[in-house]
């Protein structure tokens, strides 16, 4: 099941549109701001964005602007705003669709359904395109071209910092990291990130393994000095 969400600060929008979702088929998260908006984004696994422009706080330009160079999933914008330069602009940014309200709440869902299949047949065929590009240990294999982890066969969703800790995990199998030496090969040499947060994204990439793979160990934690990936 596809997995939406809704960044919208009209609730009487925010739920006609999960209504219409839901009704098709769709699981559908709803954020009423931006920073609601990015947190969702980089917690869970989403399949498509639907996105306002004229949000409290980081508004949807912002938005696209934040997530596009992490994330390749459709972005659907849905705004009041139907001024050339704003449709182009957005779509500049990374948007997928535009769509001006008031909309009809079923061509939505055509364009839900669109961009959804056209993203399937992008995946497939970069996956086919790379499949002797990969990086496996056991049973667990990612795709960096392609930022795709696979365990037992089956796709392991996961987002982009996720991804990236794993990446490195399994590029350099048995060798261990420390918090602030995967902060700087994830994050950048200046991020301003706390440390902290990576056995946060250490313990989801585990749940996330564990599911698809239950009771085996791929990730390691070596107390006192970090984590390795465990052949």
């Amino acid at each position: 099941m596809s997995q939406i969400l809704i960044i919208e600060d009209d609730e009487s929008i925010a739920s006609l549109v999960r209504d219409y979702l839901e009704i098709n088929g769709f699981s559908v998260i709803v954020a009423h701001d931006g920073k609601e908006g990015l947190k969702v984004i980089n917690e869970r696994s989403i399949d498509l964005l639907i996105l306002d422009l004229t949000l409290p706080g980081i508004d949807g330009f912002e938005i696209c602007k934040e997530i596009r160079p992490f994330y390749d999933i459709p972005i659907i914008i849905i705004s009041a705003k139907e001024g050339e330069y704003d449709k182009v602009r957005a779509l500049g940014l990374g948007a997928t669709d535009y769509l001006v309200k008031p909309f009809n709440p079923g061509e939505l869902i055509a364009r839900v359904k669109a961009q959804l299949s056209n993203y399937a047949r992008l995946k497939a065929n970069i996956n086919g395109s790379i499949k002797t590009k990969e990086v496996s240990i056991r049973d667990l294999k990612v795709l960096p071209d392609a930022k795709i982890v696979y365990l037992n066969g089956k796709e392991v969703k996961v987002t982009a910092k996720e991804f990236e800790i794993l990446l490195l995990l399994i590029q350099h199998p048995n060798q261990v990291f420390s918090k602030e030496q995967i902060l700087q090969h994830v994050w950048g040499y200046d991020t301003f990130s706390d440390p902290n947060t990576i056995p946060v994204h250490i313990k989801k990439l585990r749940e996330k393994l564990e599911k698809y793979s239950p009771g085996d160990e791929y990730i390691q934690t070596k107390w006192g000095l970090g984590y390795r990936l465990i052949t």
